[in-house]
């Protein structure tokens, strides 16, 4: 699997036509012209669903689901947000990222049960050199670090606390392609109070754009980590992580837009015989705007 990934995503970032060796222009569809601090939110969204079911148990023998079924509510909230710093041979993202998303069960009997299916907290900084332009897009060197957390812990698991630092090369700012990179990745893992890890890995992630019409365009953002070193053995630390997510967003009013989406996770850990996976499919409303400073 790591070898197909990286044989279809590689060639467009190591295939470049270098163009002068400092400063670029900006070839047409790509990044801003405005240089300078600017403040973007990329998404600001909400989704909530509830599903009330009154005198169930009556009804625990219909044929009909609606009177059967139990009460639920589900919500998830996510906010991201983004500093730059765009200038004629650099590009500087300073982000916040998070995530938190929750399902209570209300059922007939028994006791009510809530589950946690999104929580994540990342801060990072992102500095990306404009060396090359390759289609529409800059290409260059780029150097990452984060801090990886999340609001509450799962279950009787302690809260993540990763440090992550990525290098590589990178495709960006492109009119279709957002982010295309491949990268070597280092983590510091301190989740684990007594038995802290450090790891390395590779990364190839793609960050794209569509539009399907005037107001209507489609995103598709996805990564896959690869691990290959660790300094100690925890059977919960991950052998590998795939994420996607796709979603087609309809503008409605100055910024904000209405769409369906699907999301998928997979990952195996080092104790485990078989990869654990999650699929969200819903219609999110999300707000986004980016204001010069």
């Amino acid at each position: 699997m790591t070898n197909k990934l990286s044989l279809l995503l590689l060639p467009a970032l190591f295939f470049a036509n270098q163009a002068n060796a400092g400063a670029v222009n900006a070839p047409e569809g790509a990044g801003s012209e405005t240089f300078g601090w600017s403040a973007n939110i990329k998404e600001a969204g909400l989704e909530i669903s509830s599903t009330e079911v009154k005198n169930s148990k009556e009804y625990k023998n219909s044929p009909n689901s609606e009177l059967s079924g139990d009460s639920e509510t589900v919500t998830k909230g996510i906010f991201d947000f983004a500093l730059t710093d765009e200038e004629q041979n650099y590009k500087w993202d300073n982000t916040l990222f998070m995530e938190y998303g929750k399902t209570k069960l209300r059922p007939a009997e028994g006791p009510n049960v809530e589950n946690e299916t999104a929580d994540k907290i990342l801060v990072a900084t992102d500095y990306s050199r404009k060396s090359w332009q390759y289609w529409d897009a800059y290409v260059g060197p780029f150097a990452y670090l984060g801090y990886q957390t999340e609001f509450d812990p799962n279950d009787d698991a302690p809260r993540t606390k990763i440090i992550r630092g990525m290098t590589g090369i990178k495709m960006f700012d492109g009119k279709y392609i957002k982010s295309l990179y491949a990268a070597l990745v280092g983590e510091y893992d301190f989740t684990y109070k007594h038995d802290k890890t450090t790891k390395a890995a590779y990364e190839i992630g793609l960050e794209s754009e569509y539009p399907i019409r005037e107001g209507v365009k489609a995103n598709f953002d996805s990564y896959f980590r690869d691990y290959f070193s660790y300094s100690s053995y925890n059977p919960r630390d991950f052998e590998y992580e795939f994420s996607a997510k796709l979603n087609m967003m309809v503008d409605i009013y100055k910024g904000l837009a209405v769409g369906p989406y699907v999301q998928y996770f997979r990952a195996i850990d080092r104790g485990s015989h078989d990869y654990g996976s999650s699929t969200i499919i819903g219609v999110e409303a999300a707000f986004g705007g980016s204001w010069g400073l």
